[in-house]
């Protein structure tokens, strides 16, 4: 694990975009799977600027939601297939079959677990995963006290997990579960990139980068991860100086 500080949140974004570039031509038929939620929508902005400037070509990769909401579909607003649609996929032109996201209204989540796990396991892995980090130190949607070895499943939501999910509705709307990504596929990824922005964020981030690793932190896990890469802006690192 390696960590770098930003002054801005808009260079971390640039540097990320840059680097996503730099993967899919180093493998222009990449494996990725991308987070939904505030902190990589500026990633993703850049990124599309890049591909449009003819920087890299997406036509031979995959890209993976990393979770969802149990119950909401992807033209839902407010669900993560909707954000990740509105700024990567759809402004990519991605055909169908370079996407796969969780249909989080079928009748057996189970299947559409193991759907992805089988796709994620048959290719040897993740190339990319990006990944933010929620409040409560989550990754994805595994909540404090999933298991490490957990493939895609689904959870209990969290309190503060449902809390601040409600900034991403209209109005206030009932959250229980979602479907997630586990735990062993950023294990397995060939590279992490964990995004945190913010100074709300900066006191978990500590706990992660410096603490215990632990299940009661998810985030923690990202220490033992030989490739993974911790990119924050100076509110979100002010805690973590030094490492």
């Amino acid at each position: 694990m390696t960590l770098q500080t930003f002054p801005t949140h808009d260079l971390l974004s640039q540097h990320t975009a840059e680097h996503m570039v730099a993967l899919i031509n180093q493998k222009p038929d990449a494996l990725i799977c991308v987070a939904s939620g505030d902190t990589p929508i500026e990633t993703y902005h850049r990124f599309v600027e890049l591909v449009r400037a003819g920087k890299t070509d997406v036509s031979r990769c995959m890209f993976i939601g990393l979770d969802e909401w149990v119950g909401f579909a992807p033209d839902d607003v407010g669900s993560c297939s909707y954000y990740i649609f509105r700024d990567l996929f759809e402004p990519l032109a991605l055909r169908p079959d370079q996407i796969r996201v969780f249909d989080a209204q079928s009748d057996d989540l189970a299947a559409e677990c193991r759907l992805t796990d089988e796709l994620i396991d048959r290719r040897g892995g993740l190339d990319l995963l990006l990944v933010g980090m929620g409040m409560n130190g989550h990754i994805a949607l595994n909540e404090p006290g999933t298991p490490f070895t957990n493939g895609c499943h689904v959870s209990q939501l969290a309190e503060s997990t449902i809390t601040v999910g409600q900034k991403y509705f209209e109005k206030e709307t009932v959250l229980t579960q979602g479907i997630t990504l586990g735990l062993r596929h950023l294990t397995g990824a060939q590279e992490v990139i964990l995004l945190v922005s913010g100074e709300k964020k900066a006191p978990v981030l500590r706990d992660a980068l410096t603490g215990p690793v632990t299940e009661q932190l998810p985030a923690s896990l990202i220490q033992t991860h030989t490739n993974a890469h911790v990119w924050v802006d100076e509110a979100a690192g002010q805690l973590v100086q030094g490492l």
